[in-house]
């Protein structure tokens, strides 16, 4: 229930998925369940073969192994129908989001968001002030037309005061989180699936990602991706948090929509 009421909240479309998850994971207990029972059956049959060839009674002894080799062939039969079942339980529990917190209210829009705090003024800016797409042209920082023509729509060639600015701005945040008492890391810039899989990329945001097919490797779209899986897998002691990491990384996304465009 508890489940239902975060998914509500995130507007989670396909909630009959969660009734799916259980019927399955029941399914895959009832095999667990009857593969074990085999096992125990198999275990006992295979120390009783041993007894009874001391006792001399082979031919007892040969029906006991016919009965491990049958009860072994059912145990592989169980064996794949439960990777089965537990690769669908998986696969379905990887399409559930993470729940929201209690205090995070219900809502459709930006409207619905609940302030927590402010801090400082909110700027004005004064009249006749440039938006910044007029001063890139103006200042010759970002040359689009030349990003075009080397890759394609949507990627920028910074020259110049531009590229400067870039550099010193990277330099500025980390040095910046570096005082805050922040770790700097320089990760990879590609991940494999399982790290992919760690940060919530896949197994629903492919279309967003650059896949290199030959490696089967993704291009970054965050440092957020490399950094945090440096934990996956792990867990971490309480004693030992907040863990406080800071890298740059370039941003690979192929952005859908305006959005991206923009």
């Amino acid at each position: 229930e508890k489940v239902l009421e975060g998914l509500k909240k995130k507007n989670f479309q396909d909630l009959e998925l969660i009734d799916r998850i259980i019927e399955s994971d029941d399914l895959r207990k009832k095999l667990q369940f009857q593969s074990d029972e085999l096992l125990a059956k198999r275990n006992a049959a295979s120390k009783a073969i041993g007894s009874l060839i001391a006792e001399g009674k082979k031919d007892e002894a040969e029906a006991k192994k016919a009965e491990v080799t049958a009860i072994k062939e059912t145990i592989d039969i169980y064996a794949g129908q439960l990777a089965e079942a537990e690769a669908v339980v998986d696969g379905m529990l990887l399409r559930v989001p993470n729940l929201p917190n209690e205090r995070v209210p219900a809502g459709k829009s930006a409207e619905d968001n609940m302030v927590v705090r402010q801090h400082g003024e909110i700027p004005k800016l004064h009249e006749g002030a440039v938006p910044h797409w007029d001063l890139i042209t103006k200042y010759d920082l970002v040359d689009f037309q030349t990003g075009v023509k080397i890759t394609g729509s949507g990627f920028a060639l910074y020259k110049g005061k531009g590229a400067k600015l870039q550099r010193a701005m990277i330099q500025y945040f980390l040095d910046y989180n570096i005082a805050a008492g922040y770790t700097e890391y320089m990760p990879p810039h590609v991940v494999n699936s399982a790290s992919a899989y760690g940060t919530g990329q896949l197994p629903d945001k492919e279309g967003q990602m650059y896949h290199m097919a030959t490696d089967d490797l993704y291009l970054i779209p965050t440092a957020e991706v490399p950094v945090t899986n440096i934990y996956r897998d792990e867990i971490i002691p309480s004693t030992s948090l907040p863990v406080k990491m800071t890298a740059y990384t370039p941003c690979f996304r192929r952005e859908a929509g305006s959005f991206g465009k923009d």
